[in-house]
């Protein structure tokens, strides 16, 4: 087939392509508006040695990944319940809240999924709170130039996390258009050996007809 014969095709057959694009868009939009909105609220805490000499620097950068460890424990899952009072267990609150350490800005991120920004919000507070106070009891047992100092570098930036009705209703816009080429180029191929007209059948026969018989 020439592109000359898909364009044709798609003229004729177009509005199931369409048809169907909207559609899905319309329905991913309708669904991700009744679904219930999810918040995400992101601490970062900034760990500070005391001196700016590049041991100190570097043995806290070394150090992140257990504090890391540290904070992405049961313990502090269950402290942080007790605190706010929750009503959920160590291992639910954990499913919620992710732990990464970054060796670039030297700094611990600390991410709460719920339904309640409110309470991402409270959650994320005192999950840093706790690496604060970690860092504060191990200060004292040292010198204070050898010290590493953890602080929140900014009140928890939240946000809706999902659904997000317009790039859903976008991918399940893509999804119908694409869909609707399928169905289009079926129909094609399951009608191709449908004979309407002179051309169908010398496509079919390969032969050239010589004559027809008029209608009337």
């Amino acid at each position: 087939m020439t592109l000359t014969d898909y364009g044709r095709i798609l003229i004729r057959r177009g509005w199931i392509v369409l048809l169907l694009a909207l559609l899905s868009a319309g329905g991913a939009y309708v669904i991700s508006q009744q679904q219930q909105p999810v918040y995400r609220c992101i601490q970062k805490v900034l760990i500070q040695p005391s001196r700016t000499d590049l041991s100190l620097t570097e043995s806290s950068r070394q150090l992140l990944n257990s504090y890391r460890s540290l904070m992405d424990s049961s313990l502090v899952a269950a402290r942080v319940i007790e605190q706010l009072r929750l009503d959920m267990t160590p291992q639910q609150l954990k499913s919620d809240v992710t732990i990464n350490a970054s060796a670039i800005d030297l700094a611990i991120e600390i991410s709460v999924d719920s339904t309640d920004v409110g309470q991402a919000d409270q959650i994320a507070r005192a999950w840093s709170g706790e690496l604060v106070n970690y860092r504060n009891v191990e200060n004292q047992k040292v010198r204070r130039e050898d010290q590493v100092n953890a602080a929140p570098q900014d009140n928890p930036q939240c946000g809706q996390q999902a659904p997000r009705p317009l790039i859903n209703a976008a991918a399940g816009g893509i999804l119908g258009l694409l869909l609707g080429v399928v169905i289009v180029f079926v129909l094609e191929y399951l009608e191709s050996s449908v004979i309407r007209n002179r051309e169908d059948l010398e496509r079919t026969l390969e032969l050239n007809v010589l004559a027809s018989i008029p209608e009337n």
